[in-house]
């Protein structure tokens, strides 16, 4: 058993002890632990500009250490990393420690729990160079980490640095030419990371959204500039820009909280009135005095279908129409069912659509065709939308009856015509003689 996939076990086995019984009375208070994260840590080519390749990806370990973690009771039996018993038992190729002293990590608890929720987390550890041109290689190395949790959780990345303190006589590492402690590992400091609470987001037109981006650096750093930037099908713009304590929006709408960045490394983006453009991938991107972080969301718009069934003409057969209006995005499904009087609904083919219409706003629209066979005792006909901005699918339905009613209704009427004109024609042949007699009085 890895090392990761052992610590997890323990993790889970404790949750699941501490699920079954009361819960302890530090529930609710804030305890520090530790954070275990297998990684893989992106060894450099020689060459920069150069693509990763596999060989140059190496197993590693990232340990955030005693991050400051919510205990809803589910940590009373949890115990902290210990780096040396793990060494020896299945060494990786890198033990990073990382000290989060100086800064927060406020989506932790789902790094922490991610595993035993049935979610993966994803550790991808490189070379970082800071801004700052006074940072010198020789006295300090530095590394980030991007953490990112699956099914739409968090996303971190986070800056590390390493002092190279080459008095102390340590072991330095073969390959990365950084020191070693006692026990083997690498002993970092995190001095600033950017995070965002979900990586997607599902929102409906005309809508107001908050896109999440948060961070925090270390004592001494300033935060110089916040960008936020949609990229979407080959082309980018900037959104909201803030540099200098000056917010500049270059997307009606898009707003940012000044008193919320500066106070709680609080950098969301709100976006009112959403079109169908504000769909893409939004980059939020903090630059401090040394370090530059981002994180990515992805904002996909929707638009629910309306759907209007009608009878497209009274003659035999009839033919109804189906028109769906106002969606987006473009992938929809249609199905038509037809159900006679006492039997179930089935579904029937032969449908067809017409061209696909856009409107200025975006949305799609679109309109199918069936030719119906009431049968000799009617039918109800549904037309059934489903689009992925629909908790169920949506349907409309008319009635069709039977073209032999139709025709009785059109005989009754005709013969009840015919024998109105004969009484007629018969009253006017008794009255004819009765008239003669008269004039010849």
């Amino acid at each position: 058993m890895g090392t990761e996939a052992g610590w997890c076990l323990l993790l889970c086995l404790a949750l699941s002890t501490a699920a079954e019984t009361e819960p302890s009375a530090a529930a609710g208070q804030w305890r520090p632990v530790d954070v275990v994260l297998d990684c893989f840590l992106v060894e450099e080519s020689g060459h920069r500009g150069t693509l990763v390749r596999s060989e140059n990806r190496v197993k590693a370990l990232l340990v955030l250490q005693q991050v400051p973690v919510l205990d809803d009771g589910s940590l009373e039996d949890f115990t902290d990393f210990q780096g040396g018993a793990l060494v020896r038992d299945d060494p990786p190729t890198v033990i990073f420690e990382a000290s989060v002293d100086l800064i927060q990590i406020p989506e932790a608890k789902a790094l922490l729990h991610a595993d035993c929720g049935g979610k993966e987390v994803t550790c991808e550890i490189s070379r970082y160079f800071p801004q700052a041109k006074e940072a010198k290689a020789e006295t300090a190395a530095w590394f980030m980490a991007n953490m990112q949790v699956s099914e739409g959780g968090p996303s971190v990345s986070v800056v590390m640095k390493i002092l190279r303190d080459t008095d102390r006589g340590a072991t330095w590492h073969p390959t990365l030419s950084l020191p070693l402690t006692h026990q083997g590992t690498v002993q970092t400091a995190v001095e600033f990371q950017v995070t965002t609470r979900t990586q997607s987001l599902n929102y409906m037109l005309e809508s107001t959204v908050s896109l999440d981006c948060g961070f925090s650096m270390a004592p001494g750093l300033d935060l110089i500039s916040v960008d936020w930037r949609l990229q979407h099908k080959g082309s980018g713009q900037l959104v909201y820009s803030w540099t200098a304590g000056q917010g500049q929006a270059e997307r009606e709408g898009a707003t940012l909280e000044p008193e919320q960045l500066q106070t709680a490394g609080n950098a969301s983006l709100i976006l009112s009135s959403l079109r169908v453009k504000d769909e893409g991938a939004y980059i939020c991107q903090i630059t401090t005095s040394l370090y530059r972080a981002q994180q990515i969301i992805q904002l996909n718009i929707q638009a629910s279908p309306k759907v209007r069934l009608s009878l497209a003409n009274k003659a035999l057969p009839p033919t109804l129409i189906c028109n769906i209006a106002g969606y987006y995005p473009l992938d929809m499904a249609v199905t038509w069912t037809r159900e006679e009087l006492g039997r179930s609904p089935v579904q029937v083919s032969g449908a067809s659509f017409s061209s696909l219409r856009q409107s200025t706003a975006g949305t799609y629209s679109i309109s199918s065709s069936l030719t119906a066979e009431p049968g000799f005792a009617g039918a109800t006909y549904t037309c059934q939308v489903t689009h992925v901005s629909l908790k169920e699918p949506l349907g409309a339905s008319t009635q069709v009856g039977p073209p032999e009613q139709k025709m009785a209704l059109g005989v009754i009427f005709a013969s009840g015509l015919f024998f109105l004109a004969l009484l007629f024609l018969g009253l006017q042949r008794r009255q004819a003689p009765a008239r003669v007699g008269l004039l010849q009085a």
